[in-house]
């Protein structure tokens, strides 16, 4: 299990870099996190939701992501309330104090689910959640040490030493935490060093003299890594500075979801991608997507609070475009009606009205992987995605769709005049020819084609590299890893 002193820390890149050095080995192994608390999330191939980063880790891994590799997933809905999904269904809503009462029963879930993998994979690799001395947390825990103790498995402690205080932050974590939970702390690795290493090595044996734990490895700083991001807190930064390119704008709604179905865009070498808050950062704007929302209608009034509204209408009066995604395509509609309070209050509230569509939001949630091709141009553009929604959509608007899914649907809705543009798929960006068609949609008229999904897999090679490079393998408590190999 890879615990970390901190948030970002670098659990998850960790734990991604060890499932691809492993899958090299011949080892079948999956990653496991008991408890994970994002607004990003994927479907798994058993129709189920996960979060995001242990479906990289699938990837990583060369296996298919299933619902047990993430047990419980929190997806915020305020600072003191969450959608809690278990098994990758939704059991309800519910507030701090509430789901701390609740942990003992899903430590029974979440042992199970370790249990079943643990049946099939040769190896699991867990992945903690925060800090390993959340001492507030500590009863009934069932993110860090409460689940190790629960399986007795080992534990490798990272800390980021970018952040300054790396050996106050290890130290510390090990003298907070109890002494059988210190015990089973096998190495410490630190992450994100920048410099000489010869500089670094009297404070290593200084740690190791001091907590009578191997350093398994100082991980240097990775340039430009891009994993994508879990964390509901996180935002993928801008991308500008690229010349002749195609402005982007998304909205940074205050519950943005899913915001990773923006990283083709930010790194497309074509594009210039920004995330805004306010109207006024739009300056020179040719595509405005709103995106995905944990909570539709208390985004939709944000919205029109903070001037959005009046400023997309001017966006389209000047001949640029707006898509919407998710949450943000429900908005675009005429109206979003929640008869069971599934978000919030009952109540109905006026959508924008671009879209000749209405939404009504059911408690069962759609989750759905698909596959289909584009309806815009003549060339029938291969997509693949995923829905992760509540609302159902109907109206005339849908006569005009976006996609032919091969399940034999069609998603999304365009305006008469072909400028405002919404789709359910999340994911939508991902296959290089959807991504051309939509670019092209939005005024894109030639650029390079941009395969992301084979970025996204040279980047977890890249880690994966970086990783076994940096790591004392003789010192590693799995002996499979002791003999490094290498791709290249």
């Amino acid at each position: 299990m890879v615990q970390g002193t901190t948030s970002d820390a670098g659990k998850s890149a960790l734990v991604t870099a060890l499932c691809r050095l492993m899958a090299r080995r011949g080892l079948r192994v999956a990653p496991f996190k008991p408890q994970n608390m994002a607004l990003n999330s994927a479907v798994t191939v058993d129709g189920g939701e996960i979060g995001r980063a242990q479906a990289v880790q699938a990837l990583a891994a060369g296996v298919e992501a299933q619902v047990d590799f993430n047990p419980v997933l929190l997806k915020p809905e305020s600072d003191q309330g969450s959608q809690v999904i278990v098994a990758g269904r939704v059991i309800g809503r519910m507030q701090a104090a509430e789901y701390y009462a609740h942990k003992p029963k899903l430590l029974e879930a979440v042992i199970a689910a370790h249990d079943r993998l643990a049946a099939t994979f040769e190896r699991v690799i867990v992945e903690g959640a925060g800090s390993a001395a959340e001492i507030n947390l500590r009863r009934h825990d069932l993110a860090n040490m409460g689940f190790a103790e629960a399986i007795d498995c080992p534990v490798v402690l990272i800390a980021d030493i970018d952040r300054g205080g790396v050996f106050a932050q290890l130290v510390g974590t090990l003298d907070v935490i109890s002494e059988s939970e210190r015990a089973r702390v096998v190495g410490l690795v630190i992450n994100r060093f920048r410099g000489d290493i010869e500089l670094l090595r009297p404070g290593l044996e200084w740690l190791e003299a001091r907590t009578g734990k191997p350093v398994l490895g100082v991980i240097p700083w990775l340039a430009e890594l891009h994993l994508e991001a879990e964390d509901s807190l996180s935002m993928a930064g801008d991308s500008l500075g690229k010349v002749d390119a195609l402005e982007v704008a998304v909205v940074r709604l205050p519950h943005i979801s899913n915001h990773t179905d923006f990283d083709p865009l930010r790194l497309h070498p074509a594009v210039n991608l920004r995330f805004v808050r306010a109207p006024a950062e739009l300056e020179r704007t040719d595509l405005i997507i709103l995106p995905g929302s944990k909570s539709v209608r208390a985004d939709l009034d944000w919205l029109r609070a903070t001037g959005w509204a009046p400023a997309l209408a001017r966006h389209l009066r000047y001949g640029g475009r707006v898509m919407g995604v998710c949450g943000g395509y429900q908005m675009l509609g005429r109206r979003i009606c929640d008869p069971q309070g599934v978000e919030g209050e009952v109540g109905e509230s006026p959508g924008l009205g671009w879209l000749d569509l209405a939404t009504t939001l059911k408690a069962d949630k759609q989750l759905h992987r698909v596959t289909g091709h584009c309806l815009l141009g003549e060339r029938r553009a291969a997509v693949s995605g995923y829905e992760i929604h509540v609302g159902e959509s109907r109206g005339a608007g849908l006569g005009a769709s976006v996609f032919q899914l091969d399940d034999g649907r069609r998603d999304g809705a365009r305006s008469c005049d072909d400028q405002i543009l919404g789709s359910y798929l999340h994911g939508l960006f991902d296959h290089s020819e959807a991504l051309a068609a939509l670019l092209q949609w939005a005024g894109l008229e030639t650029a390079a084609p941009f395969d992301y999904e084979a970025h996204r897999l040279a980047e977890i090679e890249r880690l994966a590299d970086h990783v076994e490079a940096a790591i004392d393998w003789q010192r590693w408590p799995d002996y499979s890893l002791n003999v490094p190999t290498s791709t290249s």
